[in-house]
């Protein structure tokens, strides 16, 4: 495994790559060179020969006596070392990259890291990580255009104007750099400065088109320098001088410094009726205040009126204003070239504000205040302004088609195109306005009016509009042009106008249209039993699950069940599966769990008849149309989905659910396209995390369970994905909450109206598979060691099973556990996939685990692969850690702090009993010690006094092998497992070679390619 690092040093992106799995140049103690190598470093680096050229740095970095601390995603690779923690020199081989070339790479870094494309040998290190957001960020700056020409020393430099949320994102983003960034001396904030500087220069360089113009000399070069690769700007030194100067005078003049002028818009008291407004006659008086403000801390606001009575330097926060009455004096001058109308009040001797008419008012409010707010300036508006229902909005009354609920619906008769009778209604300020109203409001010839409380805009083409809509509209008619659910959807979640323009300020309907824009569907569907041949119960809110599942079926719409894990998706959608449909269904589900749905589908409906399509001996063509005409539920997996694509297109579904529908995130995937393009009436996508790095996560699930609701990707991406992703647009993600909520249930377990007595403990058995390469393993173990045994006796035989049993769960666990070849891990163990899973869904939500193994030699391979593919630190505790070791490492882990390692592995011996850790709510037994008390001991690790949510506790089963079997004895007989199976597994010696043979034998179906 090789892990990328990138540090930046005179200009230059300079990235080095870290081995762990390199044996140390050198011994612990003695001494070593001034800079020695980095033992870990690898020598020789090659990552791009078009563009990066090779060097020999020295890097300062976190060491440990005479070694460098190992990266968070090499941590269990490297010895640890009790000597304190300090910072020493380095030396590295390095690739290096010029500015352009870097702001490239940093970008498609981005891009590579946000797909979440690491693999088993080469994985980012943070610095890297951290580098590529600097770059993002400095993407965002020029796409928003907040940066400026300039002249630094004799180039020709785009330098990023950093004002409000921009200066704190940066000031965060310094103070999130790592160590290994830095590199050398240096502190992060000017580190900070340069890099962003270096790379807006570079990405408004990729942007911009070359150069077109007609001016010569120093200034012609500089225009031609500010495009392309080349920055030098040639010419005589003294008019180089006189030309930065000038555009430094410009920038200061152009974007101001840390205190700004601000201005306060204060309206007009006492609002009245429709009949006031209409009957006025007084000009009301509005006012603009001045003041001063601070640029990067807006809360931060003094008045003119303190400012011309301040007798000397005036504190702002951190910024001391020496001369406040001349800094506001030359604020509202710079800002009077935008809004002109701040002449008048310059003339006398300590301006403090300006009386507007409402004609005035509007338009500062429309047309000046977003260039002064563009121009740094502060503007302190009326939070009306921003709201729809400040200006003419339509009101939208719709009717439900027909359907009967709980009843399986016709591709044709509901569903997302399903046309709707509906009707327009004209509102404003939240009063509904007939025909004669609006035309006596838009004879006022006023663009604010005065209604109920707030000031209103009265939008003259608005005006023309809503009166367009009222005579087209018949009385008790409806619109003259169609409408689908769809359509109704986004008009109710504001991502689209109305008729003529008009802002949509309400959406109402009848039916169950109503229910799906409630926002509560869960609570407000008609309550669904679970059919005769479910074979379970349901717990309250698990029966509210399938009555929300049950109403989008009949209303021929998709949803995404998102539960919380440990909440029982999986009996939800059996409950579903469970009655009378029309047509077979579809799961696809990942291979690791293919063997988990046969066997729940079989304890909880074994009505239900189920075919499994996977594997190279799976039906085809007529076999495989003959199985699914007599199946109700055929499971398949993803990379099967894809590759029989066409089979299964040809067939008619009525259901479609993906399982772990986080596999099609990334929707030009193989996978994803092919399972989307499937046909279905009715689709379920299941998954625990239905966004797990962007936005984009959820476009491409929910676009499979309501095919066109977000629209395309590209539409998606800029209503939604952009503004909430990258400026934190609050109403925009609003804006997506609505649409998406009718369509989304997520429960946590956090929450006590799901499960009212928490904390709790919610055990389950995991069936895992195993891998081709595993099952043969396994075969030729058993072969083996059953002659041995037959051929044994007394204490030779006792030792040959309890070998025998070791070695199996070895080869349960991972090959390269059994084996000790020390191989790589990933994509080879069925119980190393699903922990991947379920720990890729903890930390998704934020939580932490613990992870138990009776083996400490497969712990120290779990923490170390853990590590690289979750990109997070993780613990381990094993019995060769003396107790101030093990007492801090709990102590890190008990602190739940950002920086703490939110995995812990440990060893079942040492750290089953005597710890406290309810920092972890999810506990892990990989491998089984097959003694309930021994396992409930480590579990009570994190369930015991102290634990404030629910504990989740996942026991790893390999299927169809010796672990399923005894698993299935312990628990027909748990009550008396004590005194059957007695302490470890002593009570396997005793089985006679015919039992062994049935035991130890691998069942069919163990394996899942």
């Amino acid at each position: 495994m090789i892990v990328v690092h990138a540090t930046w040093l005179d200009g230059h992106l300079c990235l080095w790559a870290e081995d762990p799995d390199l044996p140390p140049a050198q011994r612990r103690g003695g001494r070593r060179p001034k800079v020695a190598p980095h033992p870990f470093a690898v020598r020789g680096l090659r990552l791009d020969a078009d563009t990066g050229v090779p060097a020999t740095r020295t890097l300062t970095l976190p060491t440990r006596g005479n070694l460098p601390e190992a990266s968070p995603a090499a941590l269990g690779r490297l010895e640890s070392s009790d000597a304190p923690l300090q910072l020493g020199d380095w030396a590295v081989d390095t690739v290096e990259y010029g500015p352009d070339d870097a702001y490239a790479l940093l970008r498609s870094t981005a891009v590579a890291i946000a797909a979440d494309d690491g693999t088993e040998d080469f994985v980012f290190g943070d610095s890297v990580r951290a580098m590529a957001t600097v770059a993002s960020f400095a993407a965002s700056l020029v796409r928003r255009g907040r940066m400026l020409p300039g002249l630094v020393d004799e180039e020709a430099r785009w330098v990023p104007v950093l004002t409000g949320k921009d200066a704190a994102y940066t000031r965060s983003l310094a103070l999130s750099l790592p160590q290994s960034v830095l590199g050398a001396s240096g502190t992060r904030a000017a580190l900070l400065t340069e890099l962003l500087d270096t790379l807006v220069d570079a990405a408004a360089r990729a942007v911009l088109p070359a150069a077109t113009h007609r001016v010569t000399g120093v200034a012609g070069a500089w225009l031609t320098a500010l495009t392309g690769t080349g920055r030098t700007v040639a010419g005589p030194p003294a008019e180089l001088d006189a030309l930065r100067q000038d555009l430094r005078a410009w920038q200061a003049d152009a974007v101001g410094g840390a205190v700004r002028a601000c201005f306060r818009l204060v309206e007009p008291p006492e609002p009245g009726t429709i009949e006031e407004a209409l009957a006025g006659d007084d000009e009301p008086v509005w006012r603009l205040e001045y003041a001063l403000q601070a640029a990067d801390e807006p809360s931060l606001v003094v008045d003119a009126g303190t400012v011309w009575q301040a007798p000397g330097p005036l504190e702002l926060s951190q910024w001391q204003v020496p001369a406040p009455q001349e800094t506001l004096l030359a604020e509202l001058g710079r800002a009077s070239r935008l809004y002109p109308a701040l002449e008048d009040s310059l003339r006398t001797a300590m301006p403090d504000g300006l009386t507007l008419d409402t004609a005035g008012a509007h338009q500062l409010l429309s047309e000046h205040a977003p260039l002064l707010a563009g121009a740094g300036f502060g503007m302190l508006l009326p939070g009306w302004w921003r709201r729809p229902q400040a200006r003419l909005g339509a009101r939208l009354t719709a009717r439900s088609p027909a359907t009967q609920p709980g009843t399986v619906a016709t591709a044709s008769a509901v569903g997302l195109g399903s046309v709707i009778d509906y009707r327009w209604e004209l509102a404003i300020g939240g009063d509904a306005l007939t025909e004669e109203e609006l035309r006596r409001l838009a004879g006022l010839k006023a663009p604010l009016v005065q209604l109920r409380g707030q000031w209103v805009e009265l939008d003259p083409r608005r005006v023309a509009a809503g009166l367009e809509i009222m005579r087209r509209q018949a009385p008790a008619g409806s619109g003259d042009a169609e409408m689908t659910v769809a359509d109704l959807l986004h008009l109710a979640g504001g991502d689209t106008e109305g008729p003529g323009g008009l802002p949509v300020v309400e959406v109402t309907a009848d039916g169950w249209l109503g229910d799906l824009l409630s926002g509560d569907t869960e609570l407000r569907v008609p309550a669904a039993e679970p059919p005769p041949a479910f074979n379970g119960s349901l717990r309250p809110y698990q029966l509210r699950g399938l009555s929300w599942l049950s109403f989008l079926e009949s209303a021929g719409l998709g949803g995404i069940l998102a539960d919380d894990m440990g909440l029982g998706k999986t009996v939800q959608l059996l409950a579903l599966l469970a009655r009378d449909a029309p047509g077979p269904t579809l799961l696809v589900c990942p291979m690791s769990l293919v063997g988990n749905w046969q066997r729940e589908a079989a304890k909880f409906a074994p009505g239900l008849r189920v075919h499994v399509h996977h594997g190279a001996e799976r039906a085809r063509g007529a076999d495989f149309r003959a199985a699914v005409a007599a199946s109700d539920v055929v499971i398949t997996t993803y990379s099967i989905a894809a590759r029989d694509a066409t089979a299964l297109k040809s067939l008619s579904w009525h259901r479609l659910v993906l399982d772990e529908a986080q596999a099609v995130k990334n929707a030009a995937t193989k996978q994803a396209t092919a399972v989307r393009g499937l046909p279905a009436r009715h689709r379920i996508a299941v998954t625990g995390t239905p966004v797990e790095n962007r936005l984009a996560d959820l476009w491409s699930i929910m676009d499979f369970a309501n095919p066109g609701l977000l629209g395309s990707a590209t539409k998606f991406r800029e209503r939604f994905a952009e503004p909430v992703e990258r400026r934190g647009d609050a109403e925009a993600a609003a804006r997506l909450r609505r649409i998406t909520q009718p369509f989304v249930l997520r429960r946590l377990k956090t929450d006590r109206s799901i499960i009212s007595d928490l904390p709790e403990k919610l055990e389950m058995e995991v069936l895992c598979n195993l891998t081709r390469e595993q099952a043969s393993l396994y075969q030729a173990v058993v072969d083996e060691m059953l002659g041995k045994i037959e051929r044994s006796e007394g204490v030779a035989r006792r030792g040959l099973v309890l070998a025998t049993m070791t070695r199996l769960k070895q080869i349960c666990n991972h090959p390269a556990h059994a084996m000790r070849d020390g191989s790589r891990l990933a994509g080879r163990s069925g119980k190393l996939l699903r922990l991947e899973e379920i720990l890729d869904e903890v930390l998704a939500a934020g939580e932490r685990a613990l992870v138990f193994t009776q083996y400490a030699e497969f712990g120290g391979m779990l923490r170390a692969h853990l590590s690289a593919r979750l990109g997070r630190e993780v613990a381990y505790l094993h019995g060769g850690l003396d107790k101030p070791a093990r007492d801090a490492l709990v102590a890190r882990f008990q602190a739940a702090a950002p920086s703490s390692p939110p995995v812990f592995v440990l060893s079942l011996k040492a750290g089953g009993t005597g710890l406290t850790l309810t920092a972890a709510n999810h506990v892990v037994h990989v491998d089984r010690w097959w003694n309930p008390a021994v396992e409930d001991q480590a579990t009570d690790r994190a369930f015991r006094i102290g634990q404030r949510r629910a504990v989740q506790v996942r026991k790893f089963v390999t299927a169809g092998t010796v672990e399923e079997k005894i698993a299935a004895m312990i628990n027909e007989k748990r009550g008396l497992a004590a005194k059957i199976v007695g302490t470890g597994e002593q009570w396997l010696t005793e089985l006679s070679t015919s039992e062994l043979r049935s035991l130890l034998a691998l069942e069919a179906g163990a394996v899942v390619e």
